[in-house]
């Protein structure tokens, strides 16, 4: 004889069966908000591939448990807090901030979501990002590349390398902070040191090149100091470029210009940077707070120099440097 079947019962019945787990509870795909100053031809670039195979390798996949919010100000820094708030509107769960600008812009932005910084070249806490980098505070932490702090030892190993030079022309963005300030304090000061003469040029944007160059080219200098940020590193073989036609030494803040025909480079290890950059958003993601984790300074400084060029511009790099160089190209 059937017991009847109460309302009751049917429903715990339904309850005891075993679902699956993703029918139970779908899981959670957190989204990143990527905020920079370049244009989405610029291209993910090498050192966003460094920081994806680290975030795999921690366990972070791109279209399974993490998912990428891009946001390009298209070479118009006017624009990045804008789109710092469409990253915030759309309530991302961390927002990556490519530069000291963009930096800026997200924190203005929000208050409350988590805000990592990268490629950042001045001080953070000097540019208000942060109120010390052992205690950040707030809702931003990150990583500094000091490249405005090594902009005065990459000017002394131009000097050391080719010790004939005496007119060193600076070219740099006027709208980047940490460029303003490496012309305007920190290189000034080690030029006094090595009895050089600076010639600032700035420029207005990526159409401001050709006439920079055309006017640079009449005064002559013997050297070349490129600062760093998204308008010099976007422009960087149009920069190579142009130091080459015009046999001029040239020193820059990536190793990748050296690579594209520079002459050497002084900066600090990207590859590690973005790495740690990516190791970061897994602990924050893992609910570790930005006001936990102290800002991070690099460790590890680099110096590149190219032999090819030295030889296709005539020049003669010392040979106490070379010895001194991480990587030399011949």
């Amino acid at each position: 004889m059937h017991k009847k079947i109460t309302r009751r019962t049917f429903c715990s019945m339904l309850l005891a069966l075993p679902f699956p787990a993703h029918a139970q509870q779908a899981k959670k795909v957190h989204r990143i908000g990527l905020l920079r100053s370049g244009r989405p031809g610029d291209g993910r670039g090498a050192s966003f591939d460094v920081f994806l195979q680290r975030l795999r390798e921690l366990g972070w996949t791109e279209g399974k448990n993490i998912a990428f919010e891009y946001r390009w100000a298209d070479g118009k820094p006017e624009r990045l807090p804008e789109l710092a708030a469409e990253l915030v509107a759309i309530k991302v769960d961390i927002i990556v901030a490519n530069g000291v600008q963009e930096a800026l812009a997200a924190k203005n932005a929000t208050k409350t979501i988590p805000i990592l910084m990268v490629g950042i070249g001045m001080d953070p806490v000097e540019a208000g990002l942060v109120e010390s980098l052992a205690r950040p505070g707030g809702n931003i932490t990150g990583l500094t590349l000091l490249g405005v702090e090594t902009g005065g030892k990459r000017l002394e190993l131009f000097k050391e390398a080719i010790p004939k030079v005496k007119r060193v022309a600076i070219l740099y963005d006027p709208a980047n902070p940490g460029n303003l300030l490496e012309v305007k304090e920190v290189l000034p000061q080690v030029a006094r040191q090595l009895a050089l003469t600076l010639q600032p040029w700035e420029v207005q944007g990526t159409d401001g090149f050709e006439r920079v160059f055309a006017a640079m080219s009449k005064k002559r200098p013997d050297g070349l100091f490129v600062a760093g940020g998204w308008l010099m590193n976007s422009n960087e073989k149009r920069i190579v470029g142009f130091a080459l036609k015009s046999r001029l030494p040239s020193t820059y803040n990536r190793s990748e210009a050296v690579d594209a025909g520079g002459l050497m480079s002084y900066s600090v290890d990207r590859v590690g940077h973005y790495r740690r950059a990516a190791e970061y958003v897994d602990m924050i993601l893992k609910g570790r707070t930005p006001a936990d984790l102290p800002v991070e300074r690099p460790m590890k400084f680099a110096l590149v120099v190219n032999l090819k060029t030295a030889k296709q511009i005539g020049v003669t790099i010392a040979p106490n440097l070379l010895v001194r160089a991480e990587r030399v190209i011949r």
